[in-house]
């Protein structure tokens, strides 16, 4: 049995999805940005400076150009992972080692107790720009609330 939809239908699905997506000019610059490479990559790879303040094998973790919070660090793997969408079974571990690099850090500048923030953005309506998969380690003041939160009336 086939099943027919209405026109409407049909055009209202498709119209819901494209909404959800990401806008054209948001995917031509990821796209462009994911061509020339990775800003992190060249930091790793000592082509571009940074201020370093932790570095193994699997991760890097340096000060962001623009700070968002008195302690602000950017805690990124070493192995190129554009998205979290992009993550696999394999990066478990890596994944884990971001958290256990955050928590030393947070230690080491005197916020682990006070508080502290880790946020990762993904794609564009989340903000993100560099697309290399990275952690923010924010702290040192109250950050107050992550967004603003909807009106009951909305849920």
């Amino acid at each position: 049995m086939k099943l027919k939809l209405p026109t409407s239908l049909l055009l209202l699905v498709l119209f819901s999805c494209t909404a959800l997506a990401q806008s054209e000019a948001y995917q031509k610059q990821k796209k462009e940005k994911l061509r020339q490479g990775s800003v992190f990559t060249k930091i790793i790879n000592r082509e571009l400076p940074a201020d370093i303040v932790y570095e193994d094998e699997e991760v890097i973790a340096f000060v962001p150009l623009r700070l968002q919070a008195p302690v602000h660090l950017l805690i990124v793997p070493k192995k190129e992972i554009p998205t979290i969408n992009d993550i696999t079974e394999a990066d478990t571990q890596l994944l884990g080692r971001l958290f256990l690099v955050a928590k030393k850090l947070a230690a080491e500048k005197g916020i682990s107790e006070s508080g502290y923030r880790l946020s990762m953005n993904i794609n564009e309506d989340a903000g993100q720009s560099v697309f290399h998969l990275h952690m923010h380690l924010l702290g040192g003041h109250k950050l107050g609330p992550m967004i603003t939160q909807y009106p009951d009336s909305i849920r």
